[in-house]
């Protein structure tokens, strides 16, 4: 019975599952908490059972350490933390006892750190700026160690801004929430979350080992995303904010702080990924076609 192993049900790996289909007879994810656990274990995940476990990055219960030993993939979206990844930190026998075929980590474009808007690629060096960004590198340098050490391929897709259903400029404009925010020369990367699933699937499906950027054809300034979502639903556009008006916690500033344009090339060809929403206006098209912002999957 072939089994995928995810650590940390969050909303990309929420995806995958939604897009695995009949890949795998069973899935077994796990949550921080007990009861979330138990939530998510009776009422399903994207209309299919899945075994949901408890795991806080502190101790492995007998359950985790069996289902661990039945993984044939496994796939990891458990942030780390100071103290290095939590799976690696307390999983690291079992996962080398079974050997699963294949291991998806997922990381962060962010460990590029600043390039002026220049344009980025897998064979770019890292330089990553903010601690969480530095601690997403030596994680993947610790998987990817495991994965040399063991024998077992491990691919690690640096993911761009992600957004997708209940999570968008559509739904940020019915809250009142969007603001276009202003820094001349600014763009960002963003994904689609049915993008990355699918890069997901094509990382297990081929075995790979190395870094993969899965990002979307066209880096942009995030007002241009507000823009095209107000207009495409018929909102007014929210006026102008110059940053340094803005307001932006130190969190958000070291956001805009980044620029950097993020090649996809190595997502297209050797993984295969045919994206499904190559840029933010075919995507929100898609979206505001569901009626996301008042309907969420």
């Amino acid at each position: 019975m072939t089994t995928l192993l995810i650590f940390g049900l969050g909303y990309s790996s929420v995806a995958t599952v939604g897009a695995a289909g009949e890949r795998y007879r069973r899935i077994v994810a796990t949550v921080r908490s007990p009861e979330r656990a138990g939530t998510l274990s009776a009422q399903g995940v994207e209309g299919r059972p899945v075994t949901v476990r408890p795991f806080d990055g502190s101790s492995l219960s007998p359950e985790l350490a069996a289902a661990i030993a039945e993984a044939d993939d496994v796939l990891v979206s458990a942030p780390p933390d100071e103290t290095g990844d939590p799976v690696l930190k307390v999983c690291q026998a079992v996962l080398a006892a079974r050997k699963p075929r294949a291991i998806v980590y997922l990381s962060t474009v962010g460990v590029y750190g600043d390039h002026q808007g220049g344009w980025v690629d897998e064979t770019t060096p890292p330089k990553p700026v903010s601690p969480r960004s530095v601690e997403r590198l030596e994680a993947e340098a610790a998987w990817a160690a495991f994965g040399t050490a063991q024998g077992v391929p491990v691919a690690i897709l640096r993911l761009a801004g992600i957004y997708g259903p209940g999570n968008n400029a559509l739904v940020n404009l019915r809250r009142g929430t969007a603001r276009r925010i202003i820094k001349p020369g600014q763009v960002f990367n963003r994904i689609h979350v049915d993008d990355i699933a699918a890069a997901v699937l094509a990382a297990f499906a081929k075995r790979y080992d190395g870094i993969v950027n899965v990002t979307d054809d066209e880096p942009a300034p995030a007002q241009d995303v507000v823009s095209y979502a107000a207009e495409l639903i018929g909102l007014p556009v929210p006026p102008d904010i110059p940053i340094d008006q803005a307001g932006l916690s130190p969190m958000g500033l070291s956001f805009y702080g980044e620029c950097k344009r993020v090649s996809n090339q190595r997502l297209k060809g050797e993984l295969s990924v045919n994206l499904l929403h190559p840029n933010f206006r075919k995507a929100l098209q898609a979206l505001a076609a569901g009626g996301d912002g008042q309907t969420h999957r």
